[in-house]
């Protein structure tokens, strides 16, 4: 966790992001909207993303971000 990661957004959702991160082929990060401040909008797919890791599981290796442009 603090990790700092970049990545593809390849899918967004009601409740988040998807996104394939640079160097990570095994692992799926997900920005949720519950993280995201109010005004602000999901990216969409195809945008390149940065953030940080705040949680992740080895069991689905799925990765939760926090994102800059969140900050």
């Amino acid at each position: 966790m603090g990790a700092r990661v970049t990545g593809v957004v390849i899918e967004a959702r009601p409740f988040g992001s998807f996104v394939e991160l640079d160097g990570w082929p095994e692992a799926l990060g997900l920005a949720k909207v519950s993280r995201m401040p109010h005004g602000m909008v999901l990216p969409a797919p195809g945008e390149r993303v940065a953030g940080e890791v705040y949680w992740h599981t080895d069991h689905n290796h799925q990765v939760l971000l926090r994102l800059d442009a969140w900050t």
